[in-house]
């Protein structure tokens, strides 16, 4: 669909005051209130998937296109704390404050998404950053701790299909990859146990 004018108008701004080429803007609708989005530079173009909250999708579009403008080395394939590092927060909480995202809405949306977005918030000053990292540190100590078992004892794995995926018979893990290879190529059968978090009591 047509991306809606203030959203072509905010890229274009944005580009403008960076002194760089704005992407193509790709948009299209979701169901849920918050929104995503993906900035491709090789293909020149930011996407959106705008959801039912505005503010959200503005701050997704501006999120996209702090991709857009960050230096390459924050662009790191393969090191995600690099893709949204302390370098690309520095033009993406830059960019909400400049364009009418007040701090507060800005670290609630942003960490809904990234919980380290308040490590780099508080590290660049941004109000309210510091005291929205000790409560959610707090609230982190506050958390019971959770106690790992063993939900299936070790069994032989045996796959079946399941819609797209490989799925093990006796305990539904999905087998993908290079273990999916394994199982399929053994002629003495390959075993695991699948361990998960187990009911406090």
């Amino acid at each position: 669909m047509t991306p809606p004018a203030w959203a072509t108008a905010l890229a274009a701004a944005v580009c403008a005051d960076a002194g760089v080429v704005p992407p193509r803007l790709s948009w299209r609708r979701r169901s849920q209130p918050s929104s995503t989005g993906l900035a491709r530079r090789a293909a020149g173009i930011v996407a959106v998937r705008a959801g039912s909250d505005p503010l959200d999708q503005r701050l997704t579009l501006l999120h996209e296109l702090a991709h857009w403008l960050a230096p390459a080395s924050a662009h790191r394939r393969g090191r995600r704390a690099a893709h949204h590092g302390r370098a690309f927060y520095d033009v993406a909480f830059a960019l909400y404050e400049r364009h009418g995202i007040a701090a507060a809405d800005a670290l609630r949306l942003e960490s809904g998404r990234y919980r380290s977005s308040l490590r780099h918030a508080a590290a660049l000053g941004v109000p309210g950053a510091t005291e929205a990292l000790a409560a959610h540190r707090s609230s982190l100590r506050a958390r019971p701790r959770r106690r790992w078992g063993v939900l299936v004892p070790e069994h032989r794995i045996e796959v079946r299909r399941d819609g797209r995926w490989w799925s093990c018979v006796t305990c539904g893990q999905r087998v993908v990859g290079r273990n999916l290879s394994r199982v399929r190529g053994s002629r003495r059968g390959v075993r695991h146990t699948l361990l998960g978090v187990v009911a406090q009591d």
